[in-house]
């Protein structure tokens, strides 16, 4: 009975348009009363959630994305993938995928990938004759790699549902191949659409400019250097690593590209605080739901149930992703990764599926939702910047979805992608 009142007013509250937290809150605060617990519990729950130390690092990182962000660097980092790229068919498609993957190694959001990347490259692919749709559906897919890279949010979250046991520098490394293949299947399907609809290339860049554009924009490229190798070596942890990175951003963007204001500043301040409060909002309510969930022994019953359903590891693991996918289309990011890990995790680790492969797959999973209706954040923000609405992104996204699928799939099927380079630097 229990159960059965946690999951329907979850999903009464979803269907009637409630925010994401609040329908996590109340159908948690539904159950408790159906089984005796006072409410309070569920509040007490949530702000313990909250507390952890461990998510310190997520406040600091997204700062430290919205300083870079307002800071004037993700002008330099499009003037480097102009450089690199542009000369190929549909040269600023292109450019726009290079720039979203190399700013996503600044941001690790890909809501911030979007705004800043889209904001300049999906007006500009409009006004040099690329369709609308195509310009949209570019930009908002090379942003999903910005959940695989240092310094993912989502990583971070991940390790922090798992019960804070799994490594953030094996997830940081385990991402960085899939979210390269991510990036190439997104140009190589922007390449061929090119084609097809007779995009021209941009022009030549002379070598000289490329390295000028290069230097430019290094400064801003070290920090993922500092964060990864810093925390690898030893140097500091996750949460220090966050503090370096938001000090790096305001030494870059004031001392050597003197181009943040007080002005700036405030608003990077603004938007790392309202974004930090809608996260941490998120992740207290989704907390609570998990914790609901645990009494319930939904993780126990969920392995007994894959365990009767399936054999071998392969098809468990699938079944999880096609849950995931499903799931995704009307789950944000965070929530979803918090209440699914505590349900998957105990699976995955009962049929020996590393827990570091089993997290890219769940984010690369749950984050092709963002570019799925009914709730696709990254697709109503890229939509909105495109001036085109939703239906008319959808209508032409079919090949970026079929691209994203096809990584997901060969990731899935081969932990070795996910998982060499983390034993590289074990």
């Amino acid at each position: 009975m229990a159960l059965a009142a946690l999951f329907l007013v979850f999903a009464l509250l979803l269907v009637l348009g409630a925010p994401v937290a609040i329908a996590l809150i109340v159908s948690t605060i539904a159950a408790a009363l159906v089984v005796g617990i006072p409410p309070i519990v569920v509040g007490q729950q949530a702000a313990a959630d909250i507390a952890s130390v461990g998510l310190l690092a997520i406040p600091l990182f997204v700062f430290a994305g919205e300083l870079m962000l307002k800071g004037g660097i993700s002008a330099r980092i499009i003037a480097l993938a102009s450089a690199l790229v542009g000369r190929f068919r549909g040269g600023l498609a292109q450019v726009s995928v290079v720039a979203s993957t190399l700013f996503g190694g600044v941001s690790g959001s890909a809501i911030a990938d979007i705004s800043a990347v889209g904001g300049t490259m999906i007006p500009q692919m409009a006004q040099r004759g690329y369709d609308r749709d195509y310009a949209v559906n570019v930009t908002i897919s090379a942003a999903l790699v910005a959940l695989l890279v240092p310094p993912s949010h989502n990583m971070i979250l991940f390790s922090a549902a798992a019960g804070g046991g799994i490594s953030i520098t094996a997830l940081f490394s385990a991402g960085i191949i899939p979210a390269f293949m991510l990036a190439i299947a997104v140009m190589i399907t922007a390449y061929v659409l090119a084609v097809r609809r007779g995009y021209q290339a941009e022009g030549r860049v002379a070598l000289k400019a490329i390295l000028t554009t290069l230097v430019t924009a290094l400064p801003a490229l070290v920090l993922v250097l500092i964060i990864f190798v810093g925390i690898k070596a030893g140097i500091f942890t996750a949460i220090e690593s966050a503090s370096v990175a938001v000090v790096y951003a305001v030494l870059v963007t004031l001392l050597v590209y003197r181009s943040l204001s007080w002005k700036a500043f405030v608003e990077a301040a603004r938007g790392a605080a309202r974004t930090t409060g809608s996260v941490l909002f998120v992740i207290g309510a989704a907390g609570a739901f998990g914790w609901m969930m645990a009494y319930l022994q939904v993780p126990a019953h969920a392995v007994d149930a894959m365990k009767a359903i399936a054999h071998d590891k392969l098809t468990v693991l699938a079944l999880m992703v096609l849950c995931l996918l499903v799931l995704g289309t009307f789950m944000d990011l965070a929530p979803l990764i918090i209440i699914s890990t505590p349900i998957f995790l105990p699976v995955a680790k009962a049929y020996h599926i590393d827990p570091v492969h089993f997290g890219v797959v769940l984010i690369l999973s749950a984050g092709i939702g963002l570019v799925t209706p009914p709730v696709g954040s990254v697709l109503f923000l890229g939509a909105s910047i495109g001036k085109i609405s939703v239906m008319e992104a959808v209508r032409g996204m079919w090949p970026f979805y079929l691209a994203a699928l096809i990584v997901l799939i060969l990731v899935m099927i081969f932990p070795a992608l996910s998982l060499w380079l983390p034993s590289l630097v074990a």
